[in-house]
Order: structure tokens, then C-alpha cells, then sequence
């Protein structure tokens, strides 16, 4: 199972004889799932399908799903307004004795009266049917444009998840380099140890033993960062396993990124070391790229 993206976009449309829609679904990152729905007057009670669907189908991440509807081009169908046609017809018998030097009206000048002939709706005759039956076609679509997001967000979820995979890949090399380093060997730890406590009885030769024998587990902790260094191989361990699994992680790793930060910020902070202090550095620049890549997954 892959990680999913946050971003993506899709489209899908549908029509039936009367009109023609366009879903549109964009996803951009988020805390949470939120969803924005952008509908026709009319189309209100699609929002209610809309937000389970994608209840469903996505777990983070901010929705924008638009419907356009587009009434096809076609002539319409005309009905006779049969009131003022018989308006017209009273008038024009009343008015033919008295002008009897004018030619009798004509049923082609009659009907192309304003008003005489009006469109209707094909629909009007079964007008709930068809509407319930366009509004499931409608919410067909809405399932097939949702299908089409999650893919997308799968699709860039792939490509973040190769980097992320190599960035910890990274993050375990320097891991390694840090233990490696001349500074972390038990004889150069036991020296630097014996020279900072020689400078500290230097510096308070009146010092109790108690007094000493803290100092000295002070800058033993200090010296020591293979505390620091596991806990990195651990997180960088559980990070993978998150990764493998896939689904909706992002949280997940997000959290594990800072533990990744925290522990590069001790190993530089207990550095007294040129080469391990650059170690730590290029750790710090390898986990901002890291999270900044976590900010994208669901």
C-alpha cells in the first residue's frame, strides 16, 4: 500500500438529453479534511453525497469541488398560450367589418405573436422523475471524479515516497559517519573527560568530591551523543515501517520529523567537534527536506 499525496486534481463529466456538468475536484494540504463544495442554484442537496464520498475516499487534505451545469442547445418546445390566442382571435373578429379594405389576418402572423407560443421544458411532463434521475447520474460523475483525485493524490503520493525513502537512507549514512568520528572513540572521549575535569580542579581546586564526581558525570553526559545516535537509527527504522505500510501516515511522520530535529539539535549543541558538528549540520539540512516532503502526505 502506497502514501498519498495532498495535492491533486481531476475532472470528470456527465450529460443526459437536456443538460451537460463538469465536476472539477482539486486538493491541496491540510490539517485535517475539509471540503468546499461550489454548486449551481438547485443543486444544493448534491453537497450532502459530496461530503461522504470524500469521507470515504480521502483522509487529509482542503477539497475544492465545483459543478457547472450546461443546458444543451436545442429548439425548445413550444406550447400555445391558448388565453391570449383567444384574446387575439376575439379582436381580430371584431376588428374585420370595420376595416374590411385590409386582408384577413393570417394563423402564420397570429401565432408569431409575442407570447402566443412559449418554450416549455421537455421534462415538464415527468419533471420529478427526471430530475431524480439526473441528480443520480450527477452523483455517478461525483464518485467517478473523486475516484480520479485519489488516484492522482497515489500517483504523487509514489514520487514522495522515493524521496522520503532516500532521505532517510541519507539521514542513516551521516548517522553512521557521526559514530564513526575519532571524537566518539572511548579513548578520545576517557581524554577529553580527564582534560575538562583537570581544567575544572584547576579552576576550583577546593571543590568536594561530591561536588567533583558531579562535574564529572556532567561532561561525561556531554561528551557522550550514542544516546542521540540510536535514538536516530530508531526513528529513521520507524519512519520506514510508516512508509511501507502507507495510508494515511503523514501525521505519523510529521511527529517523527521533529524527533528527528530534536535529536540532530543535541548532537550539534554537545559537539566539540569540528568534523561531527558538520555532521550534524548536513543532518539538520536532510531533515528539513524531509518534513517539508511530510507536509505533502496524507
Amino acid at each position: 500500500m502506497s502514501v498519498a499525496s495532498m495535492t491533486g486534481y481531476a475532472r470528470a463529466e456527465g450529460r443526459d438529453a437536456q443538460v451537460s456538468w463538469v465536476w472539477e475536484a482539486k486538493s491541496v494540504n491540510g490539517r485535517g479534511l475539509e471540503l468546499r463544495c461550489r454548486l449551481p442554484s438547485g443543486h444544493d442537496a448534491l453537497e450532502v453525497a459530496a461530503r461522504e464520498a470524500a469521507n470515504r475516499k480521502l483522509k487529509r487534505g482542503n477539497i475544492q469541488l465545483s459543478l457547472t451545469v450546461t443546458r444543451i442547445a436545442e429548439a425548445p418546445a413550444l406550447r400555445v398560450n391558448q388565453e391570449l390566442l383567444n384574446q387575439l382571435l376575439v379582436l381580430v373578429d371584431n376588428l374585420g367589418p370595420q376595416h374590411q379594405n385590409i386582408a384577413p389576418a393570417r394563423w402564420d402572423g397570429i401565432l408569431s405573436m409575442k407570447g402566443v407560443l412559449e418554450p416549455t421544458e421537455a421534462e415538464d411532463a415527468d419533471a420529478d422523475g427526471v430530475r431524480a434521475g439526473r441528480e443520480t447520474a450527477m452523483k455517478a460523475t461525483l464518485e467517478e471524479v473523486l475516484d480520479q483525485l485519489a488516484l492522482m493524490r497515489l500517483s504523487e503520493g509514489r514520487r514522495i515516497q522515493a524521496v522520503l525513502l532516500s532521505q532517510l537512507e541519507e539521514t542513516a549514512t551521516l548517522a553512521g559517519r557521526a559514530g564513526a568520528c575519532a571524537v566518539l572513540r572511548p579513548e578520545a572521549v576517557k581524554e577529553r573527560i580527564r582534560q575538562q575535569v583537570a581544567n575544572v580542579l584547576e579552576a576550583a581546586p577546593a571543590l568536594s568530591e561530591e561536588r567533583i564526581a558531579q562535574e564529572v558525570a556532567l561532561i561525561a553526559v556531554k561528551a557522550d551523543v550514542r544516546e542521540e545516535l540510536d535514538r536516530l537509527r530508531a526513528h529513521v527504522a520507524a519512519a520506514r515501517e510508516l512508509i511501507e505500510a502507507g495510508g494515511p501516515v503523514g501525521r505519523k511522520l510529521d511527529f517523527l520529523s521533529q524527533e528527528f530535529n530534536r535529536e540532530a539539535n543535541t548532537l550539534c549543541s554537545k559537539s566539540s567537534d569540528v568534523e561531527l558538528t558538520r555532521i550534524g549540520l548536513d543532518l539538520k539540512a536532510v531533515i528539513d527536506q524531509f518534513r517539508e516532503q511530510v507536509q505533502n502526505i496524507e
